[in-house]
């Protein structure tokens, strides 16, 4: 059996070469995903850097630890408890001690993100001058980073609301590598002295105590930490950067990893079916010289087991080369951390071997079942005509599917619409719908090339007519070629639509809730206290300062959640939305209450919550409201007491009601019309803001900055599996139609001896071949439909404002174009090579 397989595999080539080039790809991308996804598994080990130095670092924990009946459960926190003064005065009783503050501050010139710090702080890192000398005086400063240098005077923004002139007297670099220590760059800081640090940012975050570690953590309270060694890099900004980092690329990786996976099963056994269709006659040959249904199944086995295992090492290799590609180009997309790079992991080859070698094994055990299922008298047909589409099993399996993709989008909008608008959710979703149109193609190829050739068909001459007879003709090959065409209008219509239906819905929805006219916003992540001062005193406004902070909750007794909140005051509040409450006031709110929405398993109104503030004190609150859930961005809100650190990163704000808001003296504002009141407005709030950098928007300008808000990591993922899905879908149609062409030599040749030119044939191959991305289109169009149906109805369920279903014409109009232009040489051109010999000898079967 073995021998007559490998004859086989000789002798028809050129079938099984598209097998083979499908499935070496498909391993190859996964070989190339499971290695990436290897080096997400470990990040490096980091030295400390902040406080690379100091001895013992003392700061608030930075972990809530909740006890639960099934153990404890912990979360970060975003903010953790300054160091009392209290306590650094206990501290500096066993030792020296220093103080470090770390406070934003903001400059023409400076790198978005600069801190400030108190000079003593800086030989922790340790930092040395390269230029210039330390601060000495309020108005001096040491700079990072060489944005300015000694001897220049920078007006600088610091947390009191205050702009200053600063004079740079120094320039600092991290120490050198050699030293111990790695090189500063993970912040941009500018230094001051002691004093001034301490005047413009009183809270103390941490506490450098240079005395015995046991001697600190007997004087510290139990909720401080207290660091040494390798701990201490706990202390440093953002320490689990590598750790974050490597979250995203695994989730990217992961989803672009199980797309690839199903994109290259899908093929590849679209492929295997449509090898064995093609050797029907072949194979009632074999039945007809006395081959068992059995042996040909088993024959059907050995050459797939070969052609996969083959093809298998050749994806292998393909990764090998191919990881590290995809792990430059993440590093230089900003979304891995620099150091990424492929390990020397082995299992993810084994992973890619396997799946490709039981991906050709499980093509071809269905495909051996046809195989088997051939009758000699098949030797005897002369017509291409396809008798039998579907079998029991296709219907079955294609309607099953069918029946559970349509199921599931319903019951997501009965149950929980709102699982519908994540990301995972409407990334594999599509995947049952598009296997299972695929499946039934056969059953809707015949009416749906009727359809689309219907004027093509009624246009003078025979051509058209042609063109839609041949494709009802074969109506496997023709499934088999729009195959790789569905699927790639499917994930690009679905992924992409359903990514901007959502946005475009949560721009409603904000839209709708917002009753501001203007929105103040900082570069600086953060508005000070003064700029809020000066928003509220001005006239005829109504501002209300929202501040991002968590709350904690244990659901269910058993897991701790983390919700995103916002501090506001509730009479400002009121003024300046339209908040979507389906019980209670949301001006009911106070210092010992809380507002909610749905999704809170606990919602209703006057019931008593037990919560974690952002850091990490414990309270209970009584539920105030309760929020509709909407597309996600209703969260809780809280009132600034219980939120302790946050500051605000905007202020909404709304011109009153017959009122001059515009008295800051303006003509326009005199006048009283709403255009000169707005213009008045505007330009008292520029005023007001610019001390402390802040950005004066209208809501349509915000709303256009903030929505579409799509994280660039879920654009590259989505490009990236957009991307994947194109490369393959367009590699696997050139195949089949490659594979499809050559077996159709003999009835081009046909054609050329009823008199058909040359010319002719190749244009009427053409136009078959657009006729089928046509096919493909449309089944791919029906899918993403039926998505972004669902999405749409989830959004209804969530009562989210009406906003319109985004398709995304031109990404899927690329796809369609790219399939289109691949398509026609894939058919041109092995048919022109095929008729390069006299049709007569091609007819007599010299093929």
């Amino acid at each position: 059996m073995l021998n007559i397989a490998l004859r086989t595999l000789r002798a028809r080539w050129a079938t099984f070469a598209g097998s083979f080039v499908a499935l070496a790809l498909g391993v190859g991308l996964i070989a190339t995903m499971g290695l990436a996804l290897a080096a997400t598994l470990d990040a490096p080990h980091r030295a400390p850097e902040r406080f690379a130095a100091a001895p013992v670092v003392v700061r608030g924990t930075d972990t809530l630890r909740v006890t639960t009946a099934h153990g404890v459960r912990e979360k970060r926190l975003d903010r953790p408890r300054p160091v009392p003064a209290a306590t650094a005065a206990v501290l500096a009783r066993l030792g020296r001690t220093v103080q470090d503050r770390t406070f934003p501050v903001r400059a023409d010139g400076a790198p978005a993100g600069t801190v400030g710090h108190a000079w003593s702080a800086a030989a922790f890192t340790p930092y040395r001058l390269t230029s210039g000398r330390a601060p000495a005086t309020p108005g001096e400063i040491v700079t990072t980073g060489g944005w300015a240098a000694p001897g220049a005077r920078v007006m600088l923004h610091t947390p009191d609301g205050v702009s200053a002139g600063r004079t740079v007297v120094g320039t600092v670099v991290g120490a050198a590598p050699d030293a111990g220590f790695e090189h500063a760059g993970f912040e941009h800081a500018v230094f001051f002295t002691d004093a001034e640090a301490a005047r413009l940012a009183p809270r103390i975050d941490t506490v450098v105590v240079y005395a015995d570690p046991a001697a600190v953590r007997a004087s510290a309270p139990g909720d401080l930490d207290v660091l040494t060694g390798d701990d201490r890099r706990r202390a440093d900004p953002d320490p689990d950067r590598d750790s974050e980092a490597l979250t995203t690329v695994n989730a990217l990786l992961g989803t672009a990893g199980g797309v690839t996976g199903f994109v290259s099963v899908f093929v590849v056994a679209s492929t295997f079916a449509f090898a064995v269709a093609q050797r029907r006659r072949e194979f009632a040959l074999l039945r007809a010289a006395g081959a068992a249904p059995r042996q040909l199944r088993r024959l059907v086995i050995v050459e797939a087991a070969v052609v996969g295992a083959v093809a298998s090492a050749a994806g292998c290799v393909l990764g090998r080369f191919g990881a590290p590609r995809l792990a430059a180009w993440l590093v230089d997309a900003d979304i891995a951390p620099s150091w990424f790079a492929i390990g020397g992991d082995a299992w993810p080859y084994w992973t890619a071997f396997g799946t490709g070698l039981g991906v050709a094994l499980a093509g071809a055990w269905a495909a051996s079942r046809r195989a088997g299922r051939v009758g000699p008298m098949e030797a005897l047909r002369e017509a291409s005509v396809d008798r039998r589409t579907m079998t029991a099993g296709r219907w079955v399996a294609g309607g099953g599917l069918l029946l559970l993709g349509l199921g599931l989008l319903v019951r997501q909008v009965l149950t929980d619409p709102s699982d519908a608008l994540h990301r995972k959710t409407y990334t594999t979703q599509p995947m049952l719908l598009i296997t299972a149109f695929a499946l039934l193609a056969p059953v809707v190829v015949g009416p749906l090339t009727k359809a689309l050739a219907w004027l093509p068909a009624r246009l003078p001459g025979v051509a058209g007519r042609l063109v839609r007879e041949n494709v009802l003709a074969g109506v496997r090959r023709t499934a088999s070629v729009a195959a790789p065409v569905l699927i790639t209008v499917a994930l690009a219509g679905s992924l992409l639509g359903v990514t901007a239906t959502v946005n475009a819905a949560k721009a409603a929805e904000t839209r709708a809730q917002s009753a501001a006219d203007f929105v103040v916003t900082s570069d600086a992540g953060g508005l000070d206290p003064a700029t809020v001062a000066r928003v509220r005193a001005l006239p005829g406004l109504d501002a209300a300062a929202i501040a991002p902070t968590t709350v904690y909750r244990l659901e269910d007794g058993v897991a701790l959640v983390k919700d995103e909140a916002r501090a506001v005051d509730p009479a400002a509040l009121a003024a300046v939305t339209n908040l979507p409450a389906t019980a209670g006031k949301v001006t009911d709110l106070d210092d010992r209450s809380i507002v909610v929405n749905e999704e809170w398993p606990q919602h209703t109104v006057g019931s008593q919550v037990d919560v974690w503030l952002g850091d990490g004190r414990r309270t209970s609150l009584r539920i105030a409201a309760v929020l509709r859930t909407g597309t996600g961005g209703n969260g809780a809100y809280v009132t600034p007491l219980n939120a302790p650190g946050a500051a605000p990163d905007r202020i909404d704000v709304r011109l009153r009601a017959g009122t001059d808001a515009g008295r800051a003296g303006t003509d326009a504002g005199r006048a009283g019309t709403d255009a000169g009141r707005a213009a008045a407005a505007a330009a008292a709030l520029r005023a007001a803001v610019a001390p402390g950098g802040g950005h004066v928007l209208s809501k349509e300008q915000w709303l256009a900055v903030s929505y579409p808000a799509t994280s660039r990591q879920t654009r590259i993922g989505t490009l990236l599996v957009l991307g994947i899905a194109l490369l393959y879908s367009c590699i696997a149609l050139a195949n089949t139609l490659v594979m499809a062409t050559a077996d159709r030599v003999r009835d081009l040749a046909v054609l050329r001896l009823a008199g058909a030119t040359l010319g002719q044939v190749l244009r009427l191959v053409a136009a078959e071949a657009l006729l089928i991305v046509a096919v493909g289109t449309t089944l791919g169009a029906g899918v993403a439909a039926l998505n972004l149906l669902g999405v749409k109805a989830a959004l209804a369920a969530l009562s989210v404002p009406s906003s319109p279903v985004v398709i995304p014409w031109t990404a899927t109009g690329a796809a369609v174009a790219v399939c289109a232009l691949l398509a026609v040489p894939a058919a041109v051109i092995p048919a022109r090579l095929a008729l390069r010999g006299r049709a007569v000898g091609l007819v007599g079967g010299r093929e």
